[in-house]
């Protein structure tokens, strides 16, 4: 069971750089220290999208578990694809791929896959798991996909798309958990906390 009085001590440590998933945790009362893990993602491979989205997460929180700067925390590692055609899609590799993806994307639906990792660095405890979300796509035009692409925002998120962003309005809809797409589940981490014997509730500040 969780232990109330050691919970609320504990420090959680955010493996990622990401202003969207620091913001969803902010967002649920939570104040993580961030360490960004310095993962080569394009060394990793996987033989689906969403094990690809756990191995990477996976490869982040265990990176930066093993610094000091995270002794005695609790470590949370996420990565996000979009699923499209069984294809892994990242980050875009530039503005011409970028303009490509989202071609290749409007009026379709797409699977936004994003892993979530949670290490306990007191315990050596970990639980993992890959968390999918149904994007609906609209229909932007060429021209658009061309301002969109313009704006640099595409090349910074996975799938080139973002729910908080420039592109919200390019989205019809989705199904499933919203915060999955942005960069992190609130639910799937409350569950992987809970895995390794810490309630969410204990974290708040």
């Amino acid at each position: 069971m969780p232990n109330n009085a050691s919970a609320a001590r504990r420090t959680l440590v955010l493996a990622s750089k990401s202003p969207a998933r620091l913001g969803l945790l902010r967002q649920a009362g939570l104040a993580p220290e961030v360490l960004v893990s310095g993962v080569d993602e394009d060394a990793l491979t996987a033989d689906s999208p969403a094990e690809l989205a756990r191995v990477l997460a996976e490869a982040k929180a265990t990176a930066v578990a093993g610094r000091p700067g995270a002794a005695g925390a609790l470590v949370v590692g996420c990565d996000s694809v979009l699923e499209l055609d069984g294809l892994a899609l990242g980050k875009p590799a530039d503005a011409e791929d970028a303009t490509a993806r989202w071609k290749s994307m409007r009026g379709r639906s797409g699977v936004l896959r994003t892993g979530h990792c949670v290490i306990d660095t007191a315990s050596g405890r970990r639980a993992s798991v890959t968390a999918g979300t149904t994007v609906r796509f609209g229909e932007p035009s060429d021209e658009e996909i061309a301002a969109y692409v313009a704006s640099g925002e595409p090349l910074d998120v996975a799938g080139a798309f973002t729910l908080d962003g420039r592109s919200a309005p390019f989205i019809d809809g989705i199904d499933g958990d919203p915060g999955n797409v942005i960069g992190l589940s609130l639910p799937t981490l409350r569950s992987l906390l809970a895995e390794v014997g810490v309630r969410i509730t204990d974290l708040w500040t």
